[in-house]
């Protein structure tokens, strides 16, 4: 049992998410691994740029990023 949980956390998908700090709901968020790491290779040149962005803008426009299991399987 306890192999198969550890099996399903190794296949987890994690995102790395940005809430705007001034609209609620608002933000971006990108693909990455459980610590937070971005593959910015994987990313498209739009995807990239966003994210760069959005760490510029923690503290600014952006809360600091959170990085939560993903939503999308």
């Amino acid at each position: 049992m306890a192999t198969s949980q550890f099996a399903s956390l190794d296949q987890a998908r994690y995102e790395i998410r940005f809430q705007s700090l001034f609209h609620s709901g608002r933000g971006v968020s990108f693909p990455c691994d459980a610590q937070g790491r971005v593959k910015l290779e994987s990313l498209s040149e739009r995807a990239r740029s966003t994210y760069q962005r959005a760490r510029a803008m923690v503290g600014f426009e952006y809360a600091t990023p959170a990085v939560v299991l993903s939503d999308m399987h």
